[in-house]
């Protein structure tokens, strides 16, 4: 498995009390597959996903990425899983102001040591952005701004890949091919991927669906 979950429950301190987010999750994600995570707003995916992702850690319950107990880790283990195992792309973007393109694409795997700059212009190519590569992100607009994130995410090649709304900003052609690729590394590199979507239709491309509703999964 690339990403377990056993009993995570979550919850955050309010001016009215303790609001649980999370209850008593339970999750598999093997590699070579991918899984859509659904459900109304504040029903607790984002905070799955920063939980996966090594951002947070929960109250109870244990996490394990590619065989790392990441739950019981402290920041900085958490920190090292996220540059050479986990992939992030959120809604915000996060790219740096001072740098082009090509060094926004290729800065996580040269942080993690796994540049490789034929990838990268492979990403680049499949992406659109080979026209954009000396541009700085103040000249992008906000969908080729989330084409450049995505594709700095995948430039890593990470066992897992986690996605808040990858295609949030991008029309639906750009959006489909971005899933494909997306889809396309899995079976690639035998990565995995959980991907937050409201999409009915983005989330009936993925191998499978799992609906949270007020932090508990619904079968």
């Amino acid at each position: 498995m690339v990403l377990s979950l056993r009993g995570v429950s979550k919850h955050y301190d309010t001016a009215e009390g303790p609001l649980a987010v999370l209850s008593d999750i339970d999750l598999d994600l093997a590699a070579g597959s991918s899984l859509a995570l659904t459900g109304e707003s504040g029903s607790g995916k984002s905070t799955l996903l920063h939980l996966a992702g090594g951002l947070d850690k929960p109250d109870h319950g244990q996490i394990v990425v590619a065989g790392q107990a990441v739950s019981e880790m402290d920041d900085r283990g958490r920190a090292a899983v996220r540059r050479g195992v986990v992939g992030l792309v959120f809604q915000q973007f996060n790219l740096i102001p001072s740098l082009d393109v090509a060094a926004n694409l290729s800065f996580h795997a040269r942080l993690a040591e796994r540049s490789d700059p034929a990838w990268e212009a492979e990403l680049a190519d499949r992406l659109g952005l080979l026209p954009l590569m000396r541009r700085y992100p103040e000249q992008l607009s906000g969908g080729q701004q989330q084409r450049v994130a995505i594709g700095r995410t995948l430039a890593t090649r990470p066992a897992l890949i986690l996605a808040d709304e990858p295609t949030g900003n991008l029309d639906e052609a750009n959006g489909d091919t971005v899933m494909t690729l997306m889809l396309e590394l899995i079976a690639e590199t035998d990565s995995a991927l959980l991907m937050v979507t409201h999409s009915t239709r983005l989330a009936g491309r993925l191998d499978r669906q799992v609906k949270l509703t007020q932090g508990r999964i619904v079968l």
